[in-house]
């Protein structure tokens, strides 16, 4: 389980860490910063897969994610005192994202390249990565450094080089892949790309899902839906059935799900409803009815990953549906570490009820992605501010946020 992530300097993200628990709601006003944070994680996820200077790329280069105000936010600029306003820089800019978890943790370090003649002169470069054990970084704990084209693994007192030449465009999971030779470095691969993310759902006219597809064991459900019918049919004979039984009378009443198996090998769903003379097909179903079962089929996985990430699962769901949907997270958090993104109150509501949920609330303070409140802190940045208002008056309002949030983050969330 991952216990906290840290990014720096990623779009309207300065600095940012977080703790994380077993099942964590983030939630959030408009343009506060929730979809960075998604992408983020995303990015992460992309250095075990070989993709993520592909991704910088598609986000528009490594200039364009930088955080693009100033390096730091005086107190003056805060008050209203100095003007908004950039200066000379005292760091190399760089991108920085990281993770621990209870074993291991693991940062990746990116920025722009040495200038040459290549045609690739944007691609951003990967100037550091770094494996160690235990939930916190000492460099005692260190067992993988990667700086440059260098990659190096601890072995007992020494160090042994694993590497020389790491091309400076991919991450050293792609340069160094004998388990052998680095175990730990395997061994994180392994475990970040087991992670698993859903952020979309087609649901349209036109969708996959709507549709008879050519079926196949499909323990784990493809991120579009496309394969939903052999998903389903895979938890129905190897997976929790009578919790798929649950999860559809839960949400709706009187309802079966049957999936139809054709002479051609085409699998397709089949939904009744108390009431109607006859069952609907996937192209007849409205787009929550199938976007319920969607999630239904992602969430009840036979194959349970370490991490599952849901953005806005809301999307098209009747607001009575939320607490079904919040339901079977609930059930699914007790085996996989979930996120969820979202800003539908109904569900953050019911999710925020368990003991093992963690809030994790963002605002957008000058323009900085920084966090309100987690875990059970129990106060927000602008509660206390206002409490300090009533003592010092206006003037320390800000000054208080801040204090707040540099208190927050120096005690990992946990007074």
């Amino acid at each position: 389980m991952l216990t906290s992530l840290s990014i720096n300097n990623y779009r309207s993200i300065l600095n940012l860490v977080i703790p994380l628990g077993p099942l964590n709601v983030i939630t959030g006003p408009n343009g506060s910063g929730k979809s960075n944070l998604y992408r983020a994680l995303r990015l992460l996820a992309e250095t075990a897969q070989g993709g993520v200077v592909n991704s910088l790329a598609a986000e528009g280069g490594l200039n364009s994610t930088f955080w693009a105000g100033p390096e730091n936010i005086s107190s003056g600029m805060r008050s209203g005192e100095e003007p908004i306003q950039g200066g000379p820089r005292k760091d190399v800019v760089r991108l920085r994202l990281g993770f621990s978890s209870e074993d291991f943790g693991y940062s990746i370090s990116l920025g722009l390249p040495s200038e040459s003649g290549s045609a690739f002169s944007l691609d951003p470069e990967i100037k550091r990565e770094c494996i160690w054990a235990g939930p916190h970084f000492r460099p005692a704990s260190l067992l993988v450094d990667r700086k440059g084209p260098l990659v190096r693994v601890r072995s007992e007192r020494s160090w042994d080089v694993v590497s020389q030449s790491a091309s400076a465009f991919s991450s050293m999971f792609d340069n160094v892949v004998d388990p052998g030779s680095a175990p730990e470095l395997f061994h994180m691969r392994e475990a970040i790309r087991s992670w698993r993310f859903y952020d979309h759902f087609r649901t349209d006219k036109d969708a996959a899902a709507r549709k008879a597809q050519l079926g196949s064991r499909t323990p784990v459900l493809h991120h579009d839906g496309r394969d939903l019918a052999a998903a389903l049919q895979t938890i129905l004979e190897i997976g929790d059935s009578a919790a798929l039984t649950e999860t559809i009378s839960d949400a709706f009443p009187g309802a079966e799900l049957e999936i139809l198996r054709h002479e051609d090998g085409r699998f397709s769903i089949k939904f009744s409803q108390d009431g109607l003379l006859r069952s609907l097909s996937g192209a007849e179903l409205s787009d929550g009815t199938l976007r319920y079962i969607l999630w239904v089929a992602a969430l009840l996985t036979p194959r349970p990953p370490p991490l599952m990430v849901l953005n806005e699962p809301e999307t098209s769901l009747h607001p009575d549906l939320l607490p079904a949907l919040a339901r079977l997270i609930l059930r699914v958090s007790e085996r996989t570490q979930v996120w969820v993104v979202s800003h539908a109150s109904r569900l953050i509501a019911a999710l925020s009820e368990h003991p093992e949920s963690r809030s994790i609330e963002l605002e957008k303070n000058f323009g900085q992605t920084e966090n309100c409140r987690s875990g059970t802190i129990g106060c927000t940045c602008m509660a206390l501010a206002r409490l300090r208002e009533c003592r010092t008056g206006n003037d320390d309002r800000v000054e208080a946020c801040e204090m707040w949030r540099r208190s927050a983050v120096n005690s990992g969330g946990r007074f």
